[in-house]
């Protein structure tokens, strides 16, 4: 199970190459924004460039995979490195820049955008994110019966639709990307909405301390999220799934936010478990992130502000 999923149910019982200006300096950052504030024309050049990646041939020397399954087995190989530790939020924040990175290479020339939950807790299946034409495809096949099991509910509308993604947690395993919307006893339910609305995105910035900040931000929303729309974003290989990025953008931006309340002393708090199990000593921003090839490996020192030459952007 992929281990974000654990964490959420433990807050509910709680409640390449390296960026672009890495040789230089970060000025005039660029500005990240949510999705639906983009225009039709910039929509369809980042879907296209996301398009690009899929037909590119692995830059890790995977066999039989793409430039963008090279996202999706970092993530998973790594899976109990990154998650439920206290690097969750740099190494994400730095796995994102990656493959902004990778839409560059593919013609790309905007910035990444995010998902803000929040503005979809009334009704999130019919947020715009999973417009046919305007955002990413919705749930998965109507016709499949959701118990049967979430990768059998392959796309059916989108730009994503007939996706051919690489890995499962099993390895190499080709299928279609799958989503199989859900409220954990329900289907589609209210997609676990009350794990990310306003109020628990308020409750959670009031949280003083790195280590209690990231726990309950890794749990509720981010591990809700993931629950929620099933399927390739349920596992570890979640990167599958073109939402991830998406998804993990806002996680950043909340991270970011979270910052700059208190720039002074949260762009260097830090800490917490450096393993799943919690032994000791604990995780400084003097360690090293491993991307296993995909990218260098950084210290994470070197991305606990966004507007740092490796970076460079706001939101």
């Amino acid at each position: 199970m992929y281990v974000s999923t654990v964490l959420f149910s433990a807050g509910l019982a709680a409640a390449a190459a390296l960026p672009r200006q890495a040789e230089g300096t970060c000025t005039n950052p660029p500005k990240r924004v949510e999705w639906r504030t983009l225009d039709r024309e910039a929509q369809q050049h980042y879907v296209d460039s996301v398009k690009c990646m899929t037909e590119k041939p692995s830059e890790m020397g995977l066999a039989n995979t793409t430039r963008y399954d090279d996202f999706a087995y970092v993530h998973t190989k790594l899976d109990h490195q990154i998650h439920s530790v206290a690097q969750f939020l740099p190494w994400h924040r730095l796995f994102v820049q990656a493959y902004e990175n990778a839409l560059h290479d593919c013609g790309f020339q905007g910035v990444m955008p995010y998902w803000e939950w929040s503005l979809d807790t009334a009704d999130v299946t019919n947020s715009p994110i999973w417009d046919a034409n305007k955002g990413f495809g919705g749930n998965g096949d109507p016709a499949i019966d959701p118990l049967v099991g979430s990768a059998k509910k392959c796309l059916v509308d989108g730009p994503f639709a007939g996706l051919q993604v690489a890995w499962t947690m099993q390895g190499h395993n080709p299928h279609c990307l799958a989503r199989n919307f859900n409220n954990g006893t329900s289907y589609p339910g209210n997609m676990f909405s009350n794990y990310y609305d306003n109020k628990t995105i308020v409750e959670i910035a009031t949280l003083d301390n790195y280590p209690d900040f990231r726990y309950r931000l890794e749990g509720v929303p981010h591990g809700a999220i993931h629950s929620a729309v099933g399927g390739d974003m349920s596992p570890a290989t979640s990167p599958n799934d073109p939402i991830f990025f998406l998804h993990h953008t806002q996680v950043d931006r909340l991270w970011s936010m979270w910052q700059q309340a208190k720039p002074e002393e949260r762009t260097t708090a830090f800490g917490g478990p450096k393993t799943q199990a919690g032994e000791t000593p604990e995780a400084t921003i003097e360690d090293t992130m491993s991307f296993l090839g995909l990218i260098p490996d950084v210290k994470i020192k070197e991305v606990m502000s966004t507007q740092t030459a490796l970076l460079c952007y706001t939101y």
